[in-house]
């Protein structure tokens, strides 16, 4: 529990497509402009003022997105796990990067998509993904998942790869992805992110980045950092990618507790 249900009023949604949200998987009319629509419309709706916005991995990218376009909604951002979305960040983790730290899954990943089409897998993913060979989807969309929940970790965990074994859990988290990726974020430039950082140089902020994250690498953060000084950033030494891991939530309640007194 990273906040204090007796100080803050919680509000969490699923996306588009995703958890409780229908219909499930649905790509149609899913983009990243959308989302921070719904985002909007939820804290209209909900007679709120302005929030502390928190997120994670593309949880950090939608709270980035939300905050550069409402920067008078947002009170402060709690950011953990810098993704924003660029070429190289797909290429290290989908193409070829994080391959060479966990080869022995890579191959697994590599497996459903035939080696003709391996030059640009997120893309070939994604022509399964969005196929009509139901039992090819499930077969990419598990191995997809099954890809990232065993790097998100600095220590491996079984039980989050078991997660991947769910038809319908791996089939949304894998077609909402690669649906987002396969479409560049639906950014205008590949580093929109940072290059609109500026708008936000007045909303304080914590980034909290595992060290040794193999999904989102210390970079973004980092490059983040350099243009929103008005944030703290704390790489934490022993940890990846999950907002699980020891460190990374001490960090991320140290944080929510600091935003308290706003």
């Amino acid at each position: 529990q990273y906040f204090d249900p007796e100080f803050y009023r919680i509000i969490i949604f699923d996306q588009r497509g995703a958890g409780k949200s229908t219909p499930h998987a649905c790509l149609d009319e899913n983009d990243t402009w959308s989302l921070v629509s719904d985002i909007e419309k939820l804290r209209l709706h909900l007679g709120i003022d302005k929030w502390v916005v928190f997120g994670g991995s593309w949880g950090s990218t939608l709270a980035l997105v939300y905050a550069i376009t409402h920067p008078n909604c947002v009170k402060a951002l709690i950011l953990r796990g810098i993704f924003t979305l660029r070429k190289s960040e797909i290429d290290w983790f989908y193409q070829q990067g994080a391959s060479n730290l966990f080869p022995d899954f890579w191959d697994a990943y590599l497996a459903p998509i035939p080696a003709t089409e391996r030059h640009d897998m997120v893309a070939a993913y994604y022509k399964v993904l969005t196929g009509s060979n139901d039992a090819e989807k499930i077969r990419a969309a598990k191995a997809w998942s099954r890809w990232e929940c065993a790097t998100s970790r600095l220590i491996v965990d079984p039980v989050m790869i078991e997660k991947a074994e769910s038809d319908e859990w791996a089939v949304a988290f894998a077609r909402i992805e690669c649906h987002y990726f396969v479409n560049h974020g639906f950014f205008e430039s590949d580093g929109w992110l940072l290059e609109n950082a500026h708008k936000i140089k007045n909303i304080p902020g914590v980034i909290v980045q595992g060290r040794y994250d193999v999904v989102c690498p210390a970079k973004s953060a980092w490059d983040l950092h350099k243009v929103w000084q008005n944030a703290e950033l704390h790489i934490i030494p022993d940890a990846g990618h999950s907002a699980k891991e020891d460190g990374i939530k001490k960090q991320l309640i140290i944080a929510t507790e600091k935003f308290k007194t706003l």
